[in-house]
């Protein structure tokens, strides 16, 4: 158990028997009333978002979520496979729980791995990952002079808007949240 005052980001929440993570928290002190805390929140399964208020100093139940490094290994065609870096356990997570992830995973790329009594939560990947063009339109000479984007397939299958000087070949840095782009990568 926690108090709405112990919130941070990322925690997991048990509210009436669902998993809720804490996607941002804000305390408020209003000129006139009791402070409040305004959540954030999305459904570990689901990924639903809700918006929740709670009175400052109500008691919430925390669930304890065990996150480790695991190393991402092969899709077997229905599900992923990752290895615990430590015990060399190896687990299979479903295609629903890896969602986005999957466009960003690259085999013996390592992840954290979320969960709850033993059950898997979420895959959690860095904020930025290194990929390589695999195809995309060739650039042409003064392309870089303007903000326009074209696509481009990366090495997972994925395909994203890059800018016109970016070729086939050259690795580029994508945000995993939104799928941007970033930057090229200086070999």
């Amino acid at each position: 158990m926690a108090t709405t005052n112990d919130l941070k980001n990322g925690m997991v929440l048990n509210i009436d028997g669902q998993l809720w993570s804490v996607v941002e928290f804000q305390h408020v002190k209003p000129g006139k009333g009791p402070a409040f805390v305004r959540t954030k929140l999305r459904n570990v399964e689901s990924g639903k978002n809700v918006d929740k208020t709670f009175n400052a100093g109500t008691k919430v139940e925390t669930a304890t979520v065990d996150r480790r490094t695991m190393q991402y290994l092969y899709n077997d065609g229905t599900s992923y496979v990752f290895m615990d870096v430590q015990s060399y356990d190896q687990i299979e997570v479903a295609p629903e729980i890896v969602g986005d992830a999957a466009n960003f995973m690259l085999e013996n790329q390592e992840a954290i791995v979320a969960t709850n009594e033993g059950r898997v939560l979420f895959i959690e990947l860095p904020a930025s990952v290194e990929l390589l063009v695999t195809y995309t339109e060739p650039g042409v000479v003064g392309d870089s002079a303007t903000g326009r984007t074209k696509p481009a397939t990366l090495e997972t299958g994925h395909e994203i808007q890059v800018p016109l000087f970016v070729n086939q070949g050259e690795k580029v840095k994508v945000d995993t949240r939104d799928s941007s782009y970033l930057g090229r990568v200086k070999a």
